[in-house]
C-alpha cells in the first residue's frame, strides 16, 4: 500500500464514519466505462461540492491492495449486478494535484517542477513494488512492466483537481505544457493507454479548454455544471437526501432549502451544496460557508470586469431577476473573456450562479451565495454600482417614511432605465423593476415572491431579519389600475396575516403602472399605509 499507488481505503473509511450520504451509485456509472472506449471521464464541479469525497470513494472501491467489503456491502452499489466483478480488482493511481503544487510553493520552486515531482513520486513507488522496473528508462515503461507481470492488473487513474495546474500556472505556458504532456503520455498514447489504463476519473473546477491547447485530454467524456448529464444526481445532495438528513437531525428543511438549494438539473431536480448542508447541521447554524480559496478566486474579480452590460446584469441578478445567457463561447479558463456572457458562464462553473438549461438563463441560487454577492458589491469601486446602492438604500428609507411620491419616482426611473422598450409593458417587467429598485434588501430583509398569505399570494414580501428593526413590507403590484386598489387587495385577501407573529410593524405598499400612458409619460403611483393587527 502506497501514497499514490494503491493508497488503500482509509480515506473513504474516514468519510464513511461520518454522516455519509450514499452516493455509491456513481461507481456503477464508472463500472460501465472500465475497459471500454469511453473509459476516460472528466467531472467539473465548484469547490466544496464533494469532488474529493467521490475520488476517495472510487479509490477505496477499485484498489486491489485492500478489502473494502465492509465499506460497500451495505451501500446502494452492492445491489448492482457487477458489484463484485470490479470491487478491489485494479491497481489505482490516486493523485491530488493541489498537494504537489503546495509542496512546490513551499519550497519556492517554479510550478514547472510539478510534472517531474509527480513522475518521481510514482516512479519510486512502482519500483518499490516491482524492483525489476528499475531498469526501465521512463515511468511509462515502468508502469507497462508492472501491469504485464504475471497476475498483473491494469490501473484506474483517479486525479483530483486535475486543472489546478492550469489555473495556478495560468500565465506560465511552459509549466502548463509540461503538465499536459504528462497527461498526454497517459491518456493519448497508443503504446500505453490501451495496455495500462482500465479507466480514468478526473475532477476539476473548469471544463477542458476549447482551443485545442489541452488536446492531451480531448478524449475524455466531460460532465460539467452546464451539462452534468447522467452525473447530475452526484453533483451535490438531492432534495430527498437533504430532507431525510433534516428529519434525522431535527433541522428546519424549509430554511435549509432557502440557504443551500437553487441548483437544478433535468431528471434530478434540486441539488444542494453538500459542504454547506453538513456545516449547517454540524454548527446548528444557517450561514454562508462559502469561504474564499485560491481555486475559485474572488467573486469581486468577476463582477467588476469592464464589459458592456455586466453592471446592469449583476444588478438584475442581485435583485432576484433571471437573465438570459449564451454559454457556448466560453473558453473554459480564468483569463479569456470576450464579454459579459463569458464572465457569467465562468460563475456557473464556480457555483456562484445556477443555470437553467431549458430557458438558458442564470440566477443567484440561494441565500448563501446571495450574501457573497452582497458583500462583494459593497466593495465595488464603480460609479454606476455605487449609485445603484445609494438609490436603493434611499428607496428603503423613503418607503419606511411613507414618501409615496419619491417611491413612485424611483420606480419610474428604474423602469425607464432598465427595461428594454419592447418589454416595457409586459407585466413581469414591473416585478423585475421592483426587485431591481430594492436590490440592497439583504442588508435588512429576506425577500419572498408569490408568498402564500391569507387568501391568496402576496406579490413581494420583505421580512426583516432577526437583527433588523425595520418594518415588514408587503408589496402588491397593479397594471393600469391604481395604487389604492393594490392596498385594498392586500387588506381584502388578508395578506398580512402570515406576518402577525413577527412582532414588528408592517407596511403595506401598493404600486401601480399605467401601461396605457403615452410613451414618454409612463406613470407610476404608490400608496403606503401602516397595517394594524386587529
Amino acid at each position: 500500500m502506497g501514497i499514490y499507488i494503491n493508497p488503500g481505503n482509509s480515506g473513504f473509511a474516514e468519510i464513511n464514519d461520518s454522516d455519509y450520504i450514499d452516493k455509491t451509485l456513481l461507481i456503477e456509472l464508472m463500472n460501465q466505462t472500465v475497459g471500454k472506449k469511453n473509459k476516460l471521464t472528466c467531472i467539473s464541479r465548484p469547490r466544496r461540492f464533494g469532488k474529493s469525497y467521490a475520488a476517495r470513494m472510487l479509490t477505496a472501491y477499485y484498489d486491489c491492495s485492500c478489502d473494502s467489503h465492509d465499506l460497500f456491502d451495505d451501500k446502494k452499489i452492492a445491489e448492482c449486478p457487477d458489484y463484485e466483478a470490479y470491487l478491489n480488482c485494479y491497481n489505482v493511481i490516486y493523485l491530488d494535484i493541489t498537494g504537489f503544487i503546495s509542496e512546490a510553493k513551499r519550497k519556492k520552486d517554479s510550478l514547472r517542477v510539478v510534472p517531474d515531482m509527480i513522475v518521481d513520486a510514482l516512479w519510486s513507488e512502482v519500483v518499490a513494488l516491482n524492483p525489476d522496473a528499475e531498469q526501465d528508462k521512463t515511468l511509462n515503461d515502468c508502469l507497462i512492466r508492472f501491469v504485464e507481470r504475471p497476475q498483473g492488473r491494469k490501473f484506474v487513474f483517479i486525479i483530483d483537481e486535475w486543472d489546478a495546474m492550469i489555473r495556478e500556472a495560468k500565465d506560465d505556458e511552459i509549466a502548463q505544457q509540461a503538465y499536459l504532456n504528462l497527461l498526454r503520455g497517459w491518456f493519448k498514447n497508443a503504446n500505453f493507454t490501451p495496455r495500462v489504463v482500465a479507466a480514468a476519473y478526473m475532477t476539476g473546477i473548469l471544463p477542458i479548454k476549447k482551443d485545442g491547447s489541452q488536446s492531451a485530454i480531448s478524449d475524455f467524456n466531460e460532465y460539467s455544471m452546464i451539462k452534468p448529464r447522467k452525473y447530475g444526481e452526484f453533483v451535490g445532495f438531492t432534495a430527498e437526501e437533504v430532507c431525510r438528513l433534516c428529519r434525522e437531525k431535527g433541522i428546519d428543511f424549509a430554511a435549509m432549502k432557502r440557504w443551500y438549494d437553487g441548483y437544478h438539473f433535468k431528471e434530478v431536480g434540486s441539488v444542494y451544496n453538500p459542504n454547506s448542508v453538513m456545516q449547517a447541521i454540524e454548527n446548528d447554524d444557517f450561514d454562508s460557508y462559502w469561504t474564499e480559496t485560491s481555486a475559485a478566486e474572488g467573486l469581486l474579480d468577476y463582477i467588476t470586469k469592464d464589459y458592456h452590460g455586466l453592471t446592469k446584469t449583476i444588478a438584475e441578478l442581485v435583485g432576484g431577476v433571471e437573465v438570459q445567457i449564451n454559454t457556448t463561447g466560453f473558453a473554459n479558463d480564468l483569463t479569456t473573456f470576450r464579454g459579459k456572457d463569458d464572465v457569467l458562464t465562468l460563475m456557473i462553473h464556480l457555483g456562484y450562479l445556477a443555470y437553467d438549461a431549458s430557458g438558458r438563463t442564470v440566477r443567484i441560487p440561494n441565500e448563501e451565495i446571495k450574501q457573497e454577492f452582497q458583500r462583494s458589491i459593497r466593495e465595488v469601486k464603480h460609479d454606476a454600482t455605487l449609485r445603484r446602492l445609494a438609490e436603493s438604500e434611499q428607496l428603503f428609507l423613503d418607503t419606511i417614511h411613507g414618501n409615496e411620491q419619491a417611491v413612485a419616482a424611483q420606480m419610474e426611473k428604474i423602469h425607464a432605465e432598465e427595461t428594454a422598450p419592447l418589454h416595457y409593458n409586459k407585466e413581469e417587467s414591473l416585478r423585475s423593476v421592483v426587485k431591481l429598485a430594492y436590490y440592497t434588501y439583504r442588508d435588512h430583509y429576506i425577500q419572498f415572491e408569490e408568498l402564500p398569505a391569507g387568501e391568496g399570494y402576496a406579490d413581494i414580501v420583505y421580512v426583516p431579519k432577526r437583527d433588523s428593526d425595520w418594518p415588514a413590507l408587503v408589496i402588491e403590484l397593479k397594471w393600469n389600475k391604481n395604487a389604492e386598489g393594490a392596498i385594498a387587495q392586500i387588506l381584502d385577501k388578508k395578506y398580512p396575516e402570515v406576518l402577525k407573529n413577527l412582532g414588528c410593524p408592517i407596511l403595506l405598499v401598493g404600486i401601480n403602472y399605467d401601461k396605457d400612458s403615452a410613451a414618454g409619460d409612463r406613470k407610476h403611483t404608490c400608496k403606503i399605509i401602516q397595517y394594524h393587527m386587529s
